[in-house]
């Protein structure tokens, strides 16, 4: 089997059992999102990166990322289905589209501003420990 084909079947493998999961608990969460948080649990118990699915994997993801263009294809289709309503509720749109880019913006800074604060106190702290006496 090839390694695209194994890493396809590895993710339909780990789609199936988070529909699975979500069937059984009834939970409010796409099934698809369920199985790649068991996918991702299932790569750092086996060891992350290094992996056996990993390989095979990554073959899928570098697959699946040439033909991205066609994943948007269907989204295309649909702003065109619903033209009419896009032109009734644009204002609304636009207005929700720009407030939360500019929330996810200031989230991503701040969180990035943080992160960076941390690693400051670790290395200064870091170096206070490894200087000699």
């Amino acid at each position: 089997m090839s390694p695209f084909l194994a890493g396809v079947t590895w993710l339909i493998v780990f789609q199936c059992a988070g529909e699975a999961v979500v069937w059984a608990s009834g939970a409010p969460v796409p099934g698809p999102v369920v199985g790649m948080g068991l996918l991702l649990a299932a790569l750092a118990l086996r060891g992350g990166r290094d992996a056996d699915p990993a390989k095979p994997l990554g073959a899928a993801a570098d697959g699946f990322a040439r033909h991205l263009s066609l994943l948007f294809v269907p989204a295309g289709v649909g702003v065109m289905l619903h033209a009419g309503r896009l032109s009734d509720e644009g204002v609304a749109l636009a207005a929700a589209l720009a407030g939360s880019t500019a929330l996810a913006l200031a989230v991503a800074g701040l969180v990035f501003q943080a992160m960076v604060r941390r690693a400051d106190r670790r290395d200064s702290g870091a170096g206070e420990m490894d200087r000699p006496e």
